[in-house]
């Protein structure tokens, strides 16, 4: 409505191209800091929250670019699965049924700018459940006394899961 009356230009929050280029320096700077940290070692893998696909588009970019055997992997609630079966179907899918999840910032589906960088560039998406990402984000400020919310805690449910740690084993 604001567009169409006031003439103003709508930049779209995760499917937009300089959006995902600007998300891309989220990878830049993980790079860099991980090779500062750890004496020039490189990152092996990269766990990012995956909604509508702007922020694991840029950073997949980035990394792939500079570290391409660095692992890009998505962490997508498993009430809102579109880019997990998109990226299985090899094509760009909706939801299928009405989202909830309490990872809300991740209920966005992928765009068409979006899903080419994920079907192409993101290794693997692990689906968490709800009680998982519950549990993650209670257990940083647990350990760290950090508040984050859900969407960020999905992250920490797939790198502390039997199963990410099954599939990469000889991650450090």
């Amino acid at each position: 409505k604001i567009v169409a009356e006031k003439g103003a230009a709508l930049v779209h929050p995760s499917n937009d191209p300089d959006v995902i280029a600007g998300q891309g320096t989220i990878g830049l700077e993980l790079v860099v800091q991980a090779r500062e940290h750890w004496a020039g070692s490189d990152l092996e893998a990269v766990i990012v929250p995956l909604g509508g696909g702007g922020m694991i588009g840029g950073i997949a970019v980035a990394v792939k670019a500079l570290l391409p055997s660095c692992l890009v992997i998505g962490a997508e609630p498993a009430n809102a699965d579109d880019a997990f079966r998109s990226k299985a179907e090899g094509k760009l899918l909706s939801h299928d049924k009405p989202v909830k999840t309490i990872a809300d910032g991740l209920k966005t589906t992928l765009g068409t700018n979006t899903f080419p960088i994920v079907q192409n560039l993101v290794d693997e998406i692990f689906l968490v459940e709800e009680d998982d990402i519950a549990s993650a984000t209670r257990s940083v400020w647990e350990r760290m006394k950090l508040s984050i919310e859900p969407s960020a805690g999905i992250g920490v449910a797939v790198a502390a899961s039997a199963a990410f740690r099954a599939r990469y084993p000889n991650l450090k």
